[in-house]
């Protein structure tokens, strides 16, 4: 679960200390120009502060603490006070334009997951949406957001909406900022992916937190995070630091064909593609260079090529082949299946159940 801050008490209303200084003035019989002159200050010093438009300073507090016997401490903390609640004010007013764009993300999903709080209206819902991206603005939101956004923008490929896919990928984020990994080594990565290759036959329960081992040991943080409505997204990674990467996979597709494709997919990202990317899996898109390579990499790591093309081309593809063969590249049979049938040497009716079911992950 992630940690939401709790909420405080925020009051819809703030007394000035200008306010508490004039119905004091009132109560002692004291006029504003004998005040001020006691305070060494104009009375039009003393009308601006009684009508908020000038501040109560430190030294001011200690002028009024000395002539009335209130604590300047007192005045310090009602100006305080009442400033920040006009920021906030303020800021609520610049809330009500932003609507429209909170609008735009899965909410009521959030709220659902235990990840927001339901919002008491949609002003409330903005500053939610900003707090739980950890961001002051809009502005900061979409630059932060750039390279998904620009991915976006100029590819027609891409079938998940913007607002939803940042969502997920934030969950994964802050996922990842509460995982402990070592600095990341390129080349304990590739031997962990190697030793991950055997778990393939292993139930979920048994190669679940192996393989977050080993990812964090090498300096890459898992985590699995079940997709949001109107996202498409089997995948995605990149870096969070110089030396720590995130690999984050949706569990999108229920069987183990699928998910291994997925987390070897983003491997590879991580082992060859610029540490700047944000690589993003949709598995129906058609791919970008970085997208096709990590594919070839996947199907590399998984089933070595020379066995493979042999195989193929005996064309022979019963259970029993397709058993023998698994067995003797040391993969899940699963696995073998999917390949031969996203390369429709097999109908995708075919042998599906030797692939196992994938679990609903969780975090």
């Amino acid at each position: 679960m992630i940690s939401q801050p709790k909420n405080q008490y925020k009051p819809d209303y703030a007394t000035s200390p200008g306010e508490i200084l004039e119905e004091t003035l009132d109560a002692l019989g004291i006029k504003k120009k004998d005040f001020a002159e006691s305070c060494g200050l104009s009375t039009k010093h003393v009308s601006q502060i009684i009508s908020g438009k000038a501040s109560v300073t430190p030294e001011t507090a200690i002028r009024f603490e000395r002539v009335l016997g209130i604590a300047g401490d007192v005045w310090n903390n009602l100006e305080a006070n009442y400033r920040a609640f006009q920021a906030r004010k303020k800021a609520g007013q610049e809330l009500e334009k932003q609507v429209a764009w909170a609008d735009k993300f899965p909410v009521k999903e959030l709220i659902r997951r235990g990840l927001i709080e339901k919002p008491k209206d949609r002003i409330h819902a903005v500053e939610l949406v900003l707090r739980f991206f950890g961001v002051a603005s809009i502005e900061v939101w979409e630059e932060r957001y750039a390279l998904v956004g620009a991915a976006f923008r100029h590819s027609p490929v891409f079938k998940s909406e913007l607002e939803s896919l940042a969502t997920w990928l934030r969950i994964g984020e802050l996922l990842a900022q509460g995982s402990q990994t070592s600095p990341y080594d390129r080349d304990l990565f590739m031997k962990a992916l190697l030793t991950i290759r055997s778990f393939t036959n292993l139930n979920p329960e048994e190669f679940e937190p192996k393989i977050k081992a080993l990812c964090g040991e090498a300096g890459v943080a898992l985590v699995f995070v079940p997709e949001f409505p109107k996202t498409h997204v089997s995948g995605a990674s990149r870096w969070l630091t110089p030396e720590k990467a995130l690999i984050q996979l949706s569990l999108r597709h229920k069987t183990n064909d699928h998910f291994w494709f997925s987390f070897f997919h983003e491997g590879g990202h991580i082992l060859t593609h610029s540490k700047k990317g944000v690589y993003i899996n949709e598995p129906d898109a058609a791919g970008s260079e970085e997208e096709i390579a990590a594919d070839a990499f996947a199907e590399r790591i998984l089933i070595p090529p020379k066995e493979y093309k042999g195989f193929v081309a005996r064309k022979s593809f019963s259970r029993t082949s397709i058993n023998l063969f698994s067995e003797k590249v040391g993969v899940a049979p699963g696995i073998v299946v999917g390949r031969l049938q996203r390369e429709k040497h097999i109908p995708f009716s075919w042998l599906n159940d030797l692939k196992r079911e994938s679990f609903q992950g969780g975090s």
